[in-house]
């Protein structure tokens, strides 16, 4: 992460969950923000080390591509405290190395329009579990965004 970086954004206690991120000064709209950094795993690993996800509620578990997820329990960076929301100021993007080699993918938080000074940095997590999704386990992944527009959980429906 850039000093640039770190004057642009700070993480601290958040009105939506836990920790989340916020901006220090104005960021336009379309612009990188920051790296979700932490270490590679394949999903195996990740499974191994955290089941399928399902049952927590919280994961700091991006998934890069078919082969990796980033975790970023591990060596994870100020990204991982970014905090959903059913209305979101920012996206992740994943952006393929040149290199096509998927170990080299990354994954970037852009804006998606300007953000002003104090404002909380959020974006649409996508969740997607392969598993029924029980009024308990929606209870579990509960939304806490507030946005008129909440879906109340976040958790998408399956492809």
């Amino acid at each position: 992460m850039t000093s640039a970086t770190h004057r642009r954004i700070v993480a601290r206690r958040s009105p939506i969950h836990g920790n989340g991120v916020f901006a220090t000064r104005a960021i336009p709209g379309g612009e990188e923000v920051i790296e979700y950094k932490g270490r590679l795993l394949t999903h195996a690993e990740a499974d191994e080390l955290y089941g399928d996800g399902g049952e927590t509620g919280h994961t700091f578990l991006f998934t890069l591509n078919d082969d990796y997820i980033i975790d970023a329990n591990q060596h994870g960076n100020s990204a991982r405290w970014i905090n959903h929301s059913c209305a979101p100021n920012c996206r992740a993007l994943v952006a393929e190395s040149a290199s096509g080699d998927p170990r080299r993918d990354k994954v970037v938080i852009e804006t998606i329009r300007a953000i002003r000074p104090g404002e909380e940095l959020t974006y649409d997590y996508g969740i997607v579990l392969e598993v029924p999704h029980t009024a308990r386990l929606k209870k579990r992944w509960a939304c806490l965004c507030g946005s008129p527009r909440c879906s109340g959980t976040l958790l998408k429906p399956k492809r």
